[in-house]
């Protein structure tokens, strides 16, 4: 019996000792996995901020581009026929929206959205003004056809695109 006791004296402390020194050690190193992991997503966001700020400028980049006022004005070449016109700026919206897929790894969905539907919009802003004008219309009857319609549309798709990625930008600098 006194040798049993003089285990238990010996052996109660050790337990003691290591399920404290356990839980020690398990507390400081959940603690130092939180400190890596927090370092780890600071250094991700350091990273990717720039990336995201970068994409943001194109992507207005290219909303000013396919916007039907400075379109029609880079792709007109003179002696172009309406039908030609209306080709090449349909083919310019789809090549510009191509060439920009990517940086949709870096907005909402809803921002991509918008600037989807920019580019549909756009597109059918130029089959319907290619529609009312004469099958030999010229490229600037085509053009002045693009602008009336312009004209008559309280906010173009592409401004309403911008000004919802001027505030999600705001959002994403915070």
């Amino acid at each position: 019996m006194e040798i049993i006791l003089e285990l238990l004296k010996i052996t109660i402390p050790a337990v003691a000792v290591m399920v404290t020194s356990y839980f020690v050690i398990k507390h400081m190193l959940d603690a130092q996995y939180r400190r890596q992991e927090l370092e780890l997503r600071r250094e991700i966001s350091k990273s990717i901020t720039p990336n995201k700020i970068n994409a943001y400028e194109r992507i207005v980049l290219f909303l000013e581009r396919i916007h039907p006022a400075e379109l029609v004005l880079r792709v007109h070449r003179k002696g172009m026929n309406s039908q030609k016109f209306q080709a090449e700026l349909v083919k310019t919206v789809r090549e510009e929206f191509q060439h920009n897929l990517t940086q949709q790894l870096y907005v909402s969905n809803t921002a991509w959205g918008y600037i989807r539907n920019s580019k549909e919009e756009t597109i059918k802003l130029i089959n319907v003004a290619s529609s009312k004008v004469p099958d030999n219309a010229s490229a600037i009857d085509l053009s002045n056809m693009i602008f009336q319609i312009m004209g008559k549309i309280e906010q173009h798709p592409v401004d309403i695109a911008k000004d919802y990625l001027k505030q999600e930008l705001r959002k994403v600098l915070r």
